[in-house]
Order: C-alpha cells, then sequence, then structure tokens
C-alpha cells in the first residue's frame, strides 16, 4: 500500500493543510502565477501576503514570492477560515476505546469541514477539545439530522472500519416524526432510483434500476403525528427524506422535500425530525458484535407545541 506523504505544514485548528499538485504541463513562469490563476476565489493580494509570511511551502520549505514554477511539483498551505456562526449544541460522547469513538452529534453541526462550516463540525470540534490529530469519520451523517457517528481513533485501523460502512455490514437505524396517514400500509419496503446532481441542493428520485432501499415501519402514533423507524440497506443522498416524502409523510422539519426553502444558517429553530437511533456491526477488529444507541429523542415527539413555535432543544 502507498503510504500518505506526510504534510510540511502542521495541522492548525485540527485541520491538515491543503495541498496543491503543480500540472506537468503549464506557461507560468513563477509558482506565484499558478496560484493566482489556480485560486481565483482568493484575491491575489492575500496570495502574496501569504508568499511573504512563508504561508507557503513545498518540501523543502517556505517559497519565495518570485520561485520558479516546477511542473508536477506540490505546494501546501492553510485556507483562510469563512466567518462561522457558532452551533451552540454539544456533542455527545457514548463510547471510546483505542480504536474507534461513537458520538452523538446534535442537529445543525456538520460531521465534516465543507463549504462555510469548518471550525463548527463535529470532526474538528472533537480533534481539538479530545486532542485526537488523526481522528477521522467511518461515515456522515447530514447536517441537520442528529445522531450516531462512528470516528476512527487509529489510523491504522481506519480502512477496516470505513470498508465495514461500504460493504453494508453496519445496520442502521433511524427515527422520523412526520405525520400519520392511516390510510398508509406499513411496514412496506421502499425502492427506487437516486441521483444528485452537483451543484443542485435536492436529490431527486428517477426512474431506472433502483440504487437505493429502505424498510420503514410505523412504531406508534397520537394527536396525527406518527414515530417511525427507518432501516436503510443503501446510503444515497437524502434517500430517507426523499422515500418518506415519496409516501407522502414527509420528515417534519424538511427544508428541501417537498420544497426548497430558505432557511438561514444560524436559524436552529425547528430541526429536521429525524435521527439516526442505533449502530450494530461485527467490530472488524475484536469480532465482537456491536450495538450503540442513542440518548437522544425527538423534541416533536416530545413537545411538538415547543418544536412547532421554534423553541430551542437540545
Amino acid at each position: 500500500m502507498r503510504r500518505r506523504q506526510q504534510p510540511p505544514l502542521p495541522k492548525r485548528h485540527g485541520l491538515d493543510p491543503a495541498r496543491l499538485r503543480l500540472p506537468e504541463e503549464g506557461d507560468w513562469a513563477t509558482i506565484r502565477d499558478h496560484l493566482v490563476e489556480r485560486l481565483p476565489r482568493v484575491p491575489a493580494a492575500r496570495i502574496d501576503e501569504l508568499l511573504r509570511e512563508g504561508g507557503i511551502v513545498d518540501l523543502d520549505g517556505p517559497i519565495a514570492p518570485d520561485a520558479a514554477y516546477v511542473p508536477g511539483g506540490a505546494v501546501w498551505f492553510h485556507r483562510d477560515l469563512p466567518n462561522e456562526v457558532e452551533v451552540p449544541f454539544e456533542l455527545g460522547i457514548v463510547y471510546r476505546d483505542e480504536s474507534i469513538l461513537i458520538v452523538d452529534k446534535p442537529h445543525f453541526l456538520s460531521t465534516i469541514p465543507r463549504g462555510q462550516h469548518i471550525l463548527q463540525t463535529a470532526l474538528v470540534r472533537l480533534r481539538r477539545e479530545l486532542d485526537l490529530p488523526d481522528l477521522i469519520p467511518a461515515h456522515r451523517l447530514d447536517r441537520v439530522t442528529a445522531g450516531l457517528v462512528l470516528f476512527v481513533v487509529d489510523p491504522a485501523r481506519r480502512g477496516a472500519y470505513q470498508t465495514m460502512f461500504h460493504k453494508r455490514l453496519v445496520h442502521k437505524e433511524y427515527e422520523a416524526i412526520a405525520r400519520f396517514d392511516p390510510e398508509l400500509e406499513l411496514p412496506r419496503v421502499i425502492h427506487s432510483r437516486i441521483i444528485k446532481e452537483k451543484q443542485i441542493l435536492q436529490a431527486f428520485e428517477v426512474d431506472g434500476e433502483p440504487n437505493a432501499e429502505t424498510h420503514i415501519e410505523l412504531l406508534e402514533h397520537r394527536d396525527g403525528l406518527g414515530r417511525y423507524r427507518l432501516r436503510p440497506r443503501t446510503g444515497r443522498t437524502h434517500q430517507l427524506r426523499l422515500h418518506m416524502n415519496g409516501l407522502g409523510i414527509p420528515i417534519l422539519g424538511d427544508d428541501f422535500y417537498p420544497e426548497l426553502t430558505d432557511k438561514p444558517v444560524d436559524d436552529y429553530t425547528r430541526p429536521l425530525q429525524l435521527l439516526a437511533s442505533a449502530l450494530e456491526f461485527p467490530d472488524p477488529i475484536t469480532r465482537e458484535p456491536r450495538r450503540f444507541e442513542t440518548a437522544r429523542t425527538l423534541q416533536a415527539w416530545d413537545d411538538y407545541a415547543g418544536w412547532a413555535a421554534g423553541e430551542p432543544s437540545v
């Protein structure tokens, strides 16, 4: 197995530096010229500042502002952080040993850095708070979904746990709150074909060979609401939300389905009522059966009036 190249810059805020490989072909006179063209969202003045400060490096150290272009080379630097709004909810620690860490993620906290969410993500928080610089998630949850996420502590065992998810060896259970429809026959298994295109926020169900499967059952109902257990066999983007919406019972708080609505990133009211409630799998290292369950509940089931009124809930 090819060993990953160690970055020549240390982590910052729990994050590795960005790595840019320099193309073999190109007519740039300097590395600076290439970076200005390669990074159009970064002002040229900021690139010049980083070069003067020694913030852009190769394997030999800081790059001079007039350093010649090196075809096939690579440079590293830390990206500037966006202005983030703090997510005022805590991560719960469910289990930890030398191999894995199971956390109970709140709504509105992204699993990994992406876009405008960098420091306010589960991965960065855990790396910094627990002093685990090599921590990595074995899978992900949507930002608006709460519940269990498995992180790998030991880098040497990362592949074993990630492969377990890729091979669908993990039994995952979710809970959801949605409208109760007495005419809907449950339990049932939903099969459909789901596609997700880049730059489009919603995913779509289309005709064709199914690539998504979800078992849906009603656990209980009261006052026009149902509490549902969802057991996905596959992990397509927004699969559970699409399948519930396709049954005519979209999950409460869903800002994507059936219609896309614009919700400010710092609006923490009426969270999506979807919870990753259980993870069960044969441990690939110890061979022991494992099962973990969330300590969280869904607000709309416990206090629908409070959820509907936008009262905060952790």
